[in-house]
């Protein structure tokens, strides 16, 4: 152990006179420093911005005068969704899916406004995030600085004399290997710094040390593997050249690929193709706006039973809130249905996707990073079953007033005078049932369950990778 920490100590010696590490660690902290500046500022005026739009939303449906409560119900009501605390580091796919969304009677509108493709930041680099820059270009660093480790005591003539010493391979490598992680956690300062700034916006802190040591794990990945290479290579040029194929290929060939593969494995329908198949179906549910349809003849037995009557006029309730109410209902079953099996699709093409990760350590940590920082496609999902939860809601308490503060007569009647019309206005304090909209994160343990495979993918690359690196160290030779 002390001869391995010797030889990190002088690799590091050597780092430090040349000025490698230094101009490495700089380099790529101005770059991080840059990227999450823009990435903060965007973020934070992008939710200032849908804050203030929310509350705008709020105070517009419940300003609303007097009116008829189905009036309302066509009215509707915005609701903005605005980023978790660690979207600053990893947006994910925040950046790509819609984050407003209309709700009213009757529909379920997609999500819109994606702030990626409603801006032309950067010339269109906006993807550009602080997780990207470990994601991609961390490995490059850790190549540049440790693509040399073995090759250059060769080529300083020292690796035979260490090794005549009685210095096994197996510590030089070790050694080298301690520099190189000891490096891997200077990158991690920034890392450090910005999740640590989630902590006052009510991040969790398992969260952030989650997010920490499996971006440690991928890092250590790209550690192990650039020495496993400089071990088992002997010439410069061939070192380099096989690092350089291995990093273009993990971290952008092999991702590609693996969105492709899954877009042929497990296509989703198109969201003008999934509407019309869904308006096709919802064709055939009645909206509730005619109570004397045939397919209510139940519901008009069932309500003249309970109320011992045999005329909707007697009925103590307005049996077309009762319409409206039964209706929804209905119609709501069946769109779940479409937009349930349209969140099935997407979960079925992201594991395909995940599934690549065995292939390649960047698919792993992006897959992990997003869970973790809730920016995935489970939050999207999360985000969308909230808002119809408040869509339904809201309808259902539109039409129960309905049924039960406006009479039947005056509700038929209503077109017949300006006061038959007013007698239908319903008092505007009943639109106070809408409840406040704030999209709220999954728990810290269900993000860590859902990044459990993707962690266990970059575990296995490390425990894999290890076993090569003690076998090539065991063969070391001048």
């Amino acid at each position: 152990m002390n001869t391995a920490l010797i030889i990190a100590s002088e690799e590091w010696r050597y780092w430090l006179r040349s000025s490698l590490a230094i101009s490495v660690v700089a380099l790529f902290t101005i770059i991080l420093i840059a990227v999450s500046l823009l990435t903060s500022l965007r973020i934070s005026e992008e939710d200032t911005e849908r804050s203030h739009h929310q509350s705008e939303a709020e105070q517009s449906f419940l300003s609303q005068p007097d009116r008829h409560p189905h009036r309302m119900v066509h009215y509707g009501h915005y609701i903005l969704r605005t980023s978790p605390p660690l979207a600053l580091f990893d947006p994910g796919l925040d950046s790509v899916t819609g984050q407003s969304m209309f709700l009213e009677g009757h529909r379920q509108n997609s999500a819109t406004f994606s702030s990626l493709g409603a801006s032309a930041d950067l010339g269109g680099l906006s993807w550009l995030t602080p997780a990207m820059i470990y994601q991609v270009f961390a490995p490059l660093l850790i190549v540049l600085l440790g693509h040399s480790a073995i090759v250059r005591e060769r080529e300083a003539k020292s690796l035979a004399p260490l090794l005549a010493q009685g210095v096994s391979g197996f510590q030089i490598v070790a050694g080298k290997t301690a520099a190189l992680l000891l490096f891997v956690l200077f990158l991690l300062i920034p890392l450090l710094v910005s999740a640590a700034l989630s902590l006052p916006k009510g991040e969790d802190i398992l969260t952030v040390v989650s997010l920490l040591i499996v971006y440690f794990l991928y890092l250590s990945v790209w550690v192990i593997l650039t020495l496993s290479v400089t071990t088992m290579l002997q010439k410069r040029p061939a070192i380099i050249a096989v690092l350089a194929a291995l990093w273009l290929t993990l971290t952008l060939v092999l991702p590609s690929i693996a969105v492709n593969v899954a877009s042929r494995l497990a296509p989703v329908s198109g969201k003008i193709e999934t509407e019309l198949a869904m308006l096709t179906e919802v064709r055939n549910v009645s909206d509730g706006h005619n109570v004397n349809e045939s397919d209510l003849e139940q519901l008009r037995s069932s309500l003249f039973e309970e109320y011992g009557v045999n005329r909707v006029e007697d009925l103590d309730v307005n049996i077309r809130g009762i319409v409206s109410q039964r209706a929804e209902e209905k119609l709501t079953e069946s769109m779940n249905i479409f937009a349930d099996r349209r969140m099935e699709g997407e979960v079925r093409q992201a594991k395909v996707v995940m599934k690549h990760g065995w292939a390649s350590p960047m698919l792993a940590i992006a897959f992990a990073s997003r869970a973790l920082s809730a920016t995935d496609l489970e939050h999207y999902h999360h985000f969308l079953r909230q808002a119809e939860t408040l869509r339904y809601d809201f309808v259902q308490g539109l039409n129960e007033v309905h049924s039960e503060q406006l009479s039947y007569a005056d509700d038929i009647n209503r077109n017949l005078s300006e006061a038959s019309y007013n007698r239908t206005r319903i008092d505007a304090e009943n639109w106070g049932l809408l409840d406040e909209f704030r999209f709220e994160t999954t728990t810290s343990t269900k993000r860590l369950k859902s990044a459990g495979l993707p962690i266990m993918m970059l575990i296995t690359w490390m425990i894999g990778l290890f076993a090569i690196l003690v076998w090539a160290s065991t063969r070391l030779k001048p």
